[in-house]
C-alpha cells in the first residue's frame, strides 16, 4: 500500500525563482498588485451584516479576487465572509479559526494558499535598489569555501 506524498502540502513547496522551474514556469498566474477594479459582485447569500458588507468589499478588491471572478468563486469568498465574521466574536468557537484558515489557504488568501495555488502578486516593474545605494555583488558559493589543512596527515 502506498505511503505518503498524497497529502496537500506534502514535500517542498513550489518556488517560482527556483532555478530548475523552467519546465513549469508557464502554471504561475501573476496577479497585478493593483487588484480588481470596479463594484464587487452581488452578495449571494441571504442577509448580510455590515461586518459583511465591509469585508466582502476590502476582498474584492484583492489582486485574488481577479481569479475568484474567472472561476465564478462568488459562494465560496461570501462562505468565507460569512465564517471570518463569525470567528471576529468574542464568543466564537476555537476551531472556527481553523476553518477561516483553511478557506483563506484554498482563496489564496495567505502565503501557503498563493503558493499552492501557484499565484505571484507583482508589480509591473521590478523594484531597483534606492539611489545612490550601490548593490554589492554576491559570491559564488565556491568562492566561500576554503580548504583547511589537517592534523597530521
Amino acid at each position: 500500500m502506498p505511503r505518503g506524498g498524497a497529502r496537500t502540502r506534502s514535500g517542498p513547496a513550489p518556488d517560482p525563482e527556483a532555478l530548475r522551474r523552467e519546465r513549469d514556469a508557464g502554471e504561475w498566474t501573476v496577479l497585478p498588485i493593483e487588484g480588481r477594479q470596479g463594484e464587487p459582485p452581488a452578495w449571494p447569500l441571504l442577509g448580510q451584516s455590515e461586518r459583511e458588507a465591509e469585508l466582502w468589499g476590502l476582498l474584492w478588491r484583492k489582486p485574488q479576487a481577479l481569479m475568484w471572478e474567472r472561476f465564478g468563486q462568488e459562494l465560496e469568498v461570501a462562505l468565507y465572509v460569512r465564517r471570518l465574521a463569525e470567528a471576529e466574536e468574542p464568543d466564537a468557537r476555537v476551531n472556527l479559526s481553523t476553518l477561516v484558515r483553511q478557506m483563506a489557504d484554498s482563496l489564496g488568501l495567505t502565503t501557503p494558499g498563493m503558493r499552492s495555488n501557484r499565484w505571484r502578486i507583482t508589480r509591473d516593474e521590478e523594484p531597483r535598489p534606492a539611489a545612490g545605494r550601490a548593490v554589492a555583488p554576491r559570491a559564488s558559493a565556491r568562492s566561500r569555501l576554503k580548504v583547511v589543512p589537517s592534523d597530521g596527515e
